[in-house]
């Protein structure tokens, strides 16, 4: 029998019933990401448990259906990392589902769970030992529901 290769580390995430339907939901959005595996456990506390193995952008992960115990909050988000404003677009079209929620790049999705749709170049910026400069993008990303790279550019030039 050969050992498979396990991730070291990989998200699960907790949904009351909609474990499947959330995993495809984000497997259509994502390139180069697909549903792995689908367990049912029966007669479990929560009834029947599916569990689902997935991977987003080839990151594994995992989902499990078990009842209304646990929510989502803010303090985890899963950050998508975009090159492009139509990259960050389409992201934002696909899963702010809360409006409401938007805020500095963050979004919630009709699953309660976070996301930052975060511009690539937006990383070196914040790297830039100008602290005038780092102050400016600042100041404009705050203003901002969903990141416009033009406003980040125009800001960290001084424009």
């Amino acid at each position: 029998m050969s050992k498979a290769i396990v991730q070291k580390i990989t998200p699960h995430l907790w949904f009351d019933k909609e474990a499947k339907e959330a995993t495809e939901f984000y497997v259509s959005i994502f390139p180069n990401s697909r549903i792995t595996n689908v367990t049912t456990i029966h007669n479990t506390p929560s009834s029947d448990c599916d569990i689902v193995s997935f991977e987003l952008s080839g990151q594994p992960f995992m989902a499990i259906s078990a009842g209304p115990f646990f929510k989502f909050n803010e303090s985890i988000s899963f950050m998508v990392h975009c090159d492009t404003q139509e990259e960050i677009d389409y992201y934002w079209q696909k899963l702010s589902a809360v409006p409401e929620a938007e805020q500095c790049g963050w979004l919630k999705d009709k699953y309660g769970l976070s996301w930052q749709v975060v511009p690539t170049v937006m990383g070196e910026m914040m790297k830039d030992k100008d602290e005038k400069k780092i102050a400016r993008v600042t100041e404009a990303f705050l203003k901002m529901k969903k990141f416009d790279i033009a406003t980040l550019q125009k800001a960290y030039a001084g424009q």
